[in-house]
């Protein structure tokens, strides 16, 4: 779930509260604007997407490892615990495994699902009042949100597969994961309690991994955990687009023409903090999913994943990895934002 709402919405519009239909401001940062339509250039808003987009990641990769680590993996006692493990067992390289293709793909990400976000609220507004730039309402807002949310799964339940793949490849793979025997004279067969894998990488990276889940899965391998996704994204979506545009109007003085960069930054990552709290249970629901590799399947399906958690580890499963979902919700939406600003201010100058 990588957001950024202010690239492509349209024109802001007025928020006083109330109801669901009333009128809610999606604020988008000051920028540089083409005469004649109003938006950015398409080359400068590119390329802002991109340095905005990579800049995220980066920022927000090290913490998504240790997050994955505690959802999937195994024989962490706390967030400490598991920061330290990484850190002694594959240095500072440890916290930044599986990030090279959701760097690669971010451009992409970013400009095809913010651009849906924003022609939804287009075709909201025109079959709704007949006017594509009239004010959204509440229910507006969320409806095109949660649309949002589906077709990020289409573009990100790949990439976020072959990134947790990649991210727990040094855990040790137990026995009630990994079926292995050992023949004996009498036929009989001796389970070995555990596997480490640490030297035997299944991927050597991610053209690698995604090649061998085609050749053994088939299209249909890359999207497992989609359905959590879809769990995750799609009130996940509307519970940062919202936030995001409250925060930006109460953080806006009336007298102002637009919010202040720093407003956008807190906003932003504010937004982004209750968005990533919001969507753990359903997080760490597609973070096991997508780390059941095809060596021994554990779950079956989604419903088999939820119950089999529940009844094995209690309520609180569904909450691993909810603080460090907190902290780097803010860091990866506000650097986002910010990054974004200084983007458009540079291009500004020319």
């Amino acid at each position: 779930m990588l957001l950024n709402p202010g690239l492509y919405s349209p024109a802001p519009s007025s928020f006083s509260g109330g109801n669901s239909d009333t009128p809610l401001t999606f604020l988008q940062p000051p920028g540089p604007r083409c005469r004649s339509t109003g938006q950015p250039p398409s080359w400068r808003s590119l390329l802002c997407v991109s340095s905005a987009g990579a800049s995220s990641v980066v920022v927000g990769h090290p913490l998504d490892t240790v997050k994955t680590r505690l959802q999937a993996g195994k024989g962490y006692g706390s967030t400490l615990h598991c920061i330290l493990s990484i850190y002694r067992k594959e240095t500072v390289a440890g916290f930044f495994k599986g990030m090279s293709f959701p760097l690669a793909s971010i451009t992409v990400y970013n400009s095809v699902v913010f651009g849906f976000f924003s022609n939804a609220q287009r075709f909201i507004s025109t079959y709704r009042y007949g006017d594509g730039r009239h004010p959204c309402s509440l229910l507006d807002l969320t409806a095109a949100s949660m649309l949002t949310g589906m077709v990020s799964v289409g573009l990100g339940a790949p990439v976020d597969l072959v990134k947790i793949r990649l991210q727990m490849q040094t855990q040790t793979v137990l026995a009630e994961n990994l079926s292995f025997a050992g023949n004996v004279a009498s036929g009989s067969d001796i389970p070995l309690r555990s596997v480490s894998v640490s030297n035997q990488q299944l991927y050597r990276g991610p053209i690698h991994c995604v090649s061998s889940i085609l050749q053994t899965q088939g299209v249909q391998g890359l999207y497992r955990g989609a359905g959590a996704m879809v769990l995750r994204d799609v009130p996940g979506y509307a519970l940062y687009f919202i936030p995001y545009s409250v925060f930006c109007r109460l953080l806006t003085p009336e007298s102002s023409a637009g919010p202040h960069p720093c407003s956008i930054w807190l906003a932003g990552g504010l937004a982004g903090s209750i968005s990533w709290v919001t969507a753990t249970p359903a997080d760490v629901v597609k973070s096991r999913m997508q780390a059941d590799a095809q060596l021994h399947r554990k779950y079956r399906g989604l419903l088999h994943c939820i119950l089999h958690c529940y009844r094995s580890e209690g309520a609180q499963v569904f909450f691993r990895g909810a603080t460090v979902n907190a902290i780097r919700g803010f860091p990866m939406s506000s650097t986002m934002f910010l990054t974004y600003e200084l983007s458009l201010q540079f291009f500004r100058s020319f």
